[in-house]
This record gives structure tokens, sequence and C-alpha cells, in this order.
């Protein structure tokens, strides 16, 4: 089992930028992809980024290409999201999850940390 634990969630006003960090622990090895999701009251969960921990292969939600971008850190077993240009339907509960490899959807994820609230004044 992978924990993984959210950090960097906040209030931003619309334009602005946070950096959320996913910090992973544990069976660390058994994991080749780390992502980043968000839950809006009321919608589906969807995915927003993936990054392999082997290779340098990113994917992103169409919705926050250019915007956001997804990065890690081997040393720190840390994966972070930079999202820039924050926009009033980007507010959310943003969770990071891993898996052995990449899929577009909640369920090819097992292991999920407990998310950080991002929200956005207009």
């Amino acid at each position: 089992q992978v924990q993984l634990v959210e950090s960097g969630g906040g209030l931003v006003q619309a334009g602005g930028s946070l950096r959320l960090s996913c910090a992973a622990s544990g069976r660390t090895f058994s994991t080749d992809v780390t992502g980043w999701f968000r839950q809006a009251p009321g919608k589906e969960r969807e995915f927003v980024a993936a990054i392999r921990w082997s290779g340098d292969s990113t994917y992103y939600a169409n919705f926050v290409k250019g915007r956001f971008t997804i990065t890690r850190d081997n040393a720190k077993n840390t994966v972070y999201l930079q999202m820039n240009s924050l926009q009033p339907d980007d507010p959310a509960v943003y969770y990071c999850a891993a898996t052995r490899s990449f899929g577009w959807d909640p369920w090819d994820y097992d292991s999920w940390g407990q998310g950080t609230q991002v929200t956005v004044s207009s």
C-alpha cells in the first residue's frame, strides 16, 4: 500500500497560482504513475494530470493544458501540481492518486490521498 499526503491547497484570486504537493510513502516501488484528480460539489471526480516515475511521460486533461504543470522530485518521493491562471471553475477538492500503469479514470488508481481544497475567488 502507498500512502499519499497532499498539501498546498487554499484560497486564491482568479488568475492567481497555487502549487499542490503529494508526498508518497510506503510501497512506492509498486507504482509507476502518480496523478491528480479533482472533484467539485455535485460533480464526478475528474482527471487533471499524471506523471510517470520512470521516464518523462506526462498526461493532462484538455482543460488544464497550458495552465497546470505536473512535476516530480524522485529524491523526495513527491509530485507537484503547479496551477497557474486559476479560474472560477477550477475550485474543487484535489486528490493525489497512484497506480502501477497509467489510466484516465479514477478506478484505474488504487491509492488515494485525503484531498486538499482549492478555492478561487472572483
